[in-house]
């Protein structure tokens, strides 16, 4: 898998920053799942492109390589068991919400 040949070369607070700011945006698209706010609204759709820019500190993804970042979301893995214990259908929000702004503000 190309995560297990990346090298964290980032300090301990800049990996607790990364920590924290990922966890407020899951915290945030849980909650607007939560509150039954569509992945297409505009609101959801903020929240992906700071996501998108929060990825931009360590790649940067073409729209195929997001939508299959995305897909990690709701296929067996980490990433999925990690949303799926802070809120039951939350990969699959996140999943739905990164591919309509991927397909809507990335190119090939």
């Amino acid at each position: 898998m190309y995560s297990e040949r990346y090298q964290n070369t980032y300090s301990k607070e800049e990996n607790q920053k990364f920590t924290q700011v990922f966890s407020e945006l899951t915290g945030e698209f849980s909650k607007n799942m939560a509150e039954g706010i569509p992945a297409s609204d505009l609101k959801t759709q903020a929240l992906v492109k700071r996501h998108f820019e929060f990825c931009l500190q360590f790649w940067t993804p073409t729209k195929e390589a997001y939508k299959s970042l995305a897909m990690s979301y709701i296929l067996p893995s980490p990433y999925r068991d990690s949303y799926e214990e802070v809120a039951e259908g939350l990969g699959k929000y996140h999943y739905d919400a990164l591919c309509i702004w991927a397909d809507e503000n990335l190119k090939e």
